[in-house]
């Protein structure tokens, strides 16, 4: 599964991280709907530490196609609230 983090670059995650890659989303979305700005903060940096932590960023001559796509770092709670729905970004 590739995963590119906008404004960062691209992982190769393995299929089986999906699950843990949609708990981690869930728990996202479940701070953008409740407007928590700490929650929010938390769980989407836990989101990006473990794709940094559990992918194998490809080098810029290994551009694939992404499975998923994820908002920079730096994305404010009321930027999420139009990335992170409860359809969420990570196909099941």
């Amino acid at each position: 599964m590739i995963v590119r983090i906008s404004g960062e670059g691209q992982y190769d995650l393995a299929d089986g991280d999906a699950e843990r890659l949609n708990e981690l989303e869930k728990a996202v979305i479940a701070a953008v709907e409740a407007g928590d700005e700490s929650a929010y903060r938390s769980s989407f940096s836990a989101l990006l530490d473990h794709v940094r932590a559990g992918g194998r960023e490809l080098g810029e001559d290994e551009l694939e196609g992404s499975d998923v796509i994820l908002p920079p770092p730096d994305t404010s709670l009321q930027e999420a609230a139009g990335e992170f729905t409860g359809e969420g970004l990570i196909p099941d």
